[in-house]
């Protein structure tokens, strides 16, 4: 979950990405320092108060291909102390370019491998039902046992034996 500090952040790079029509760009870009910023030893360098500043900021250049307004975001991370915010910003940047584009990513949990084709179709029905495209991750789970546990955005449809089972066991112990 994004940290508010977060948030802001991508809000600000989106509209950056936006006005220059580099969303995808953007996405792609921040996946990649999101990944190196976020390795341990990476962190551990660039959250340290005994290397100056300037020095850090060094380490993150047009160089590697970054956009330079990228390179600034990442330097602002670094100056105020907030690398470890990073995953938080890609995360809420994609959010909010999903949203832009019109898709919604769910994700559908089950006890054993969906066929292509169900994942297609569950992508499908839900995509009607939210007037958006979905972009479906499929997930096992033996512990479900059997049904799915469906989540997109802030909803979750659990229909999975285990929560039947347990909700099952709740009502025994209360009567």
């Amino acid at each position: 979950m994004a940290t508010a500090a977060a948030k802001r952040y991508a809000r600000a790079a989106f509209e950056v990405a936006s006005d220059g029509k580099r969303v995808d760009l953007w996405l792609t870009q921040l996946t990649a320092l999101a990944s190196v910023m976020s390795e341990p030893r990476v962190v551990e360098v660039l959250s340290n108060p005994t290397i100056p500043n300037a020095e850090r900021m060094k380490l993150i250049s047009t160089d590697e291909g970054f956009d330079p307004e990228l390179v600034n975001l990442a330097r602002l991370l670094i100056e105020s102390n907030r690398v470890r915010e990073v995953d938080g910003v890609l995360e809420e940047f994609t959010d909010l370019a999903d949203d832009a584009a019109g898709r919604v990513r769910a994700t559908v949990t089950t006890a054993v491998e969906l066929p292509a084709g169900e994942q297609d179709e569950l992508a499908k029905k839900l995509g009607a039902r939210l007037g958006k495209e979905v972009a479906l991750r499929a997930l096992v789970d033996p512990r479900v046992l059997g049904g799915l546990r469906l989540q997109y955005g802030d909803h979750l449809i659990d229909a999975t034996v285990a929560t039947r089972l347990q909700q099952l066991r709740s009502r025994l112990i209360e009567a």
